[in-house]
């Protein structure tokens, strides 16, 4: 899982990996050399119950660095995710040991590179709030308001955040 909790093996079994996770993991290495006082670590999407980790990679990132993260692993010709595949949105109301309440989870996909990366980004109770992507990605739109509509997160800058399944009147 990409969460607080993890080892620091995780990153070197991404450089074990085969050709298309070594493009993520110079993708990871790049961020990293950027933001290095974020401390990022790549770490598996998933870890199966028998142990097993996946070959994606996920970084979680701080909510108020989250645009300048994404806005360079869009526009950096190393990273070069020129595609917003999902945004979406865990709650981790019940789940044990959690320490956030709400994780929004952004699927990034390069097009040139053929890599994939996910980021996490953490937000609380009582007013989650996060940066809009729209300004990078215009595919954001549809999926930010779902997340509003669905989990109560608000996307500021948004040009158009209003609730897309539950009525207009529905309160937060």
């Amino acid at each position: 899982r990409c969460s607080r909790r993890g080892n620091e093996s995780s990153w070197g079994r991404a450089l074990e990996g085969g050709a298309k996770r070594m493009a993520t993991a110079e993708a990871v290495q790049a961020l990293q050399a950027s933001f290095p006082e974020l401390n990022l670590v790549a770490r598996p999407l998933v870890t199966y119950r028998d142990g097993r980790e996946s070959d994606q990679l996920c970084v979680r990132v701080p909510a108020e660095r989250m645009l300048d993260v994404l806005r360079f692993l869009y526009r950096d010709s190393r990273t070069k995710f020129e595609q917003l595949c999902d945004l979406t949105c865990v709650d981790y109301l019940n789940y044990p040991g959690a320490e956030d309440r709400f994780g929004v989870v952004y699927a990034l996909l390069s097009l040139t590179h053929n890599h994939r990366l996910w980021v996490k980004v953490f937000v609380n109770d009582p007013h989650p709030e996060l940066p809009s992507v729209t300004s990078i990605w215009r595919g954001a739109e549809w999926p930010e308001r779902e997340v509003y509509d669905m989990f109560g997160i608000r996307f500021s800058g948004h040009p158009d955040l209003r609730r897309t399944l539950m009525p207009q009147n529905f309160e937060d």
